[in-house]
């Protein structure tokens, strides 16, 4: 067997849902470009789901069934509100919230695809109602109910917030959650896609990859740049800060990336809405060091910036709290991780490979007295 550490560069399945190929990222065979300055994010999900983009009845309907499925059953919120809002980790109550909410589903353990399509229309719909709704528990305020006119990037803010959104933000909002729907077979996808391919039902599949999403290697480092900046501070100890980190070998969150070697295409998106929303809430020094850290790693190491580089700055302008920032990668990914829960539903096979065993060999058993 040829063992490859982390499965790097390895098949494990086939897909028709995104691929990245000589460095680009497409959904279904659309560029990222074209969709993050095009599209909605209901349009991805519903690409994602059918594998194409919707007519306006199916994109209506779609909105029509994700506002009407957004309110969630009074004991999650009610668990969520027994919570120790002081110490718990928002990506820990997401995860144990989405598990809770598979207890009040009547479909849960249905499999047949109609059943599945619409477990992941109540779990799309109900994620962002989640993290909005933990967000203002913990801070000592009272949930906000989506409004039936808004746009799902918009409705997240609203319901975070309690006041509309500006259309710069629902803008930046709307392309986060484009760019970060979907990522072929990541950390957390296959993650999904292992726990259903032994038949768990759909609750189990996205509880099992939040908790693959939890990890700082993965859906933490946006979070983890965000206090990289906040320790640097101003512009001008943006360079010796890490040259620092580097002469002590410590890993720079958000630069380079595993499957890139040119540049990740979504970066330069949120490059661009990080420099429009610094610039408006009168902060342009959090844009301004991120590009002079970005130059200067990708000078001394040839690393250029990834997604959650500029995400990191985006939320904060934002005025979303720094540990919210995995929670809302995760309200872009659950489209993804459904997307694949489907797909390995409808050609399923379990997911089962092997291990290189390198432990002791040919010993004998030693009776405990002999011990």
């Amino acid at each position: 067997m040829a063992i490859t550490k982390g499965l790097e560069g390895v098949i494990a399945t086939q897909s028709s849902i995104s691929s990245i190929i000589d460095d680009q990222l497409t959904y279904v065979g659309y560029n990222i470009d074209d969709l993050a300055e095009n599209s909605s994010f209901e349009e991805v999900i519903f690409l994602l789901w059918n594998k194409r983009l919707p007519n306006k009845e199916e994109l209506a309907k779609l909105k029509e069934e994700l506002m009407s499925a957004m309110e969630l059953p009074k004991e999650v919120i009610e668990h969520l509100k027994s919570y120790d809002l002081t110490t718990v980790h928002p990506m820990a109550a997401l995860r144990t919230a989405v598990s809770l909410l598979g207890l009040f589903d009547p479909e849960a353990d249905e499999m047949d695809q109609d059943a599945n399509y619409r477990k992941a229309i109540r779990l799309q719909a109900k994620i962002s109602t989640i993290v909005a709704a933990f967000a203002r528990i913990r801070d000592n305020k009272e949930p906000v109910s989506p409004k039936s006119d808004l746009s799902y990037a918009a409705n997240f803010l609203y319901m975070l917030n309690g006041r509309l959104p500006k259309d710069v933000e629902e803008e930046a909002i709307n392309k986060a959650l484009i760019l970060h729907a979907d990522h072929e077979l990541n950390a957390s996808t296959f993650t999904s896609r292992v726990c259903v391919a032994t038949l768990s039902d759909v609750y189990s599949g996205i509880t099992a990859a939040i908790g693959a999403l939890k990890g700082p290697l993965h859906g933490g480092a946006n979070e983890r740049v965000m206090k990289m900046l906040t320790e640097i501070g101003e512009v001008e100890n943006a360079i010796p800060y890490i040259r620092e980190k580097m002469a002590n070998k410590e890993k720079i969150m958000g630069m380079g990336h595993r499957v890139y070697r040119t540049g990740d295409p979504r970066a330069k998106h949120l490059k661009k809405m990080s420099k429009e929303l610094t610039e408006l809430t009168g902060q342009p020094k959090w844009y301004n060091m991120s590009v002079e850290i970005e130059e200067y790693i990708k000078a001394e190491k040839g690393l250029p910036a990834n997604v959650d580089f500029y995400s990191a700055s985006v939320y904060h302008s934002l005025g979303i709290d720094h540990d919210l920032f995995t929670p809302i990668f995760a309200i872009s990914r659950f489209s993804g991780w459904l997307a694949h829960i489907l797909e390995q539903y409808d050609n399923n096979r379990l997911i089962r490979p092997r291990a290189e065993y390198v432990g002791p060999q040919k010993q004998q058993y030693i009776s405990i007295e002999n011990r």
